[in-house]
């Protein structure tokens, strides 16, 4: 059994017990990108009632991305924006969005945290809402990079003949693209 911090309370823990957790953190930190796509799995087979299943579904808007030359970012962003379908069903664009903010730029993590309003474009008439919601969003600075992406990548994307590359394809993006933080609610004085 490894060595365990020794507090009942935070509050009274000590140097010695955050040398042990971080220790343990680096570690487990390390293994983020292992565990993001062994939950990305869990879309397979999950159809919804749509023509593909959610996994497929997120290799063909990654597959779609990658063959129009975007950088890794922008592929691993288009590969999980519907990683949140699982356990976000009313609000799976913010569990995306919150998986992905520590290692994307401000306007990839934008536009993946939008991306459900801006699709509903294509769909909300049929269920009774309004299909411009994403007009509140018009003088954004992030509107048009979401408008283009549910446009080129993620409205398409449900075409069982279309080319849809293995996840493991993707498996190097990610890994690269989750090496290091870019942001952290965690900074230093």
């Amino acid at each position: 059994m490894k060595d365990r911090a020794h507090f009942t309370r935070m509050q009274d823990s000590t140097a010695e017990d955050w040398q042990r957790i971080g220790g343990e953190f680096m570690q487990y930190a390390q293994s983020l990108p292992d565990r993001v796509l062994t939950h990305l799995r869990l879309l397979d087979g999950d159809y919804g009632g749509f023509p593909i299943d959610r996994l497929s579904h997120c290799r063909q808007t990654a597959t779609r991305a990658l063959r129009d030359g975007r950088d890794d970012e922008y592929v691993v962003c288009a590969l999980l924006h519907d990683i949140g379908d699982t356990l976000g069903s009313y609000n799976h664009p913010d569990i995306a969005a919150a998986i992905l903010r520590p290692f994307v730029s401000d306007a990839n993590h934008w536009m993946i945290q939008q991306h459900g309003i801006f699709q509903g474009y294509n769909f909300f008439h049929h269920i009774g809402l309004d299909r411009h919601m994403r007009d509140r969003f018009k003088d954004h600075p992030h509107y048009a990079r979401t408008e283009e992406f549910v446009a080129l990548y993620d409205d398409p994307a449900f075409d069982a003949q279309a080319e849809t590359l293995p996840l493991s394809e993707f498996e190097p993006l990610l890994r690269r693209v989750f090496q290091q933080p870019r942001h952290t609610i965690y900074k230093a004085q």
